[in-house]
């Protein structure tokens, strides 16, 4: 069995029961943690709906959140939710901004902080994420 995200009549991705599952609670844990709206509809009868516009403002928030996190252990478990969600984007033809070395703001008035703070820049960051959003939609099926 699979299950499929489609935006209209289009299938952005038919993965199996268990990754659509684990994919969709993870949208929600994301979507409570930025207090944006996903855009990806309900489950329902094994379809998806996505709305790419409420799709791409939420992946955008999410590549800000992710880029400036200053935790390493949030980075590294939000990092494989992140280039699947972009490459759905990807898939989907949301235009996905990356926000610039040193954008990030600094520590001030940040909740989640790694002490000791972990060293910045990453200039390589925003490439290294995209080979991994290409990788991971190379394997995404149809």
């Amino acid at each position: 069995m699979s299950q499929y995200f489609d935006v209209g009549d289009e299938t952005l991705w038919n993965p199996s029961n268990g990754a659509a599952r684990l994919f969709l609670r993870q949208v929600a844990v994301y979507e409570a943690e930025l207090g944006v709206p996903s855009g990806v509809g309900e489950m329902v009868n094994d379809e998806c709906q996505i709305d790419p516009g409420a799709y791409g403002r939420f992946v955008n928030t999410l590549v800000a959140w992710h880029h400036g996190t200053h935790h390493r252990i949030i980075h590294t478990l939000s990092r494989g939710f992140v280039a699947t969600a972009l490459a759905l984007a990807n898939r989907a033809g949301a235009e996905v901004r990356f926000p610039e070395a040193g954008a990030d703001g600094g520590l001030e008035g940040r909740a989640d902080v790694q002490v000791p703070v972990p060293a910045r820049p990453r200039p390589e960051w925003e490439e290294h994420l995209r080979e991994q959003a290409e990788a991971v939609e190379r394997a995404m099926p149809r």
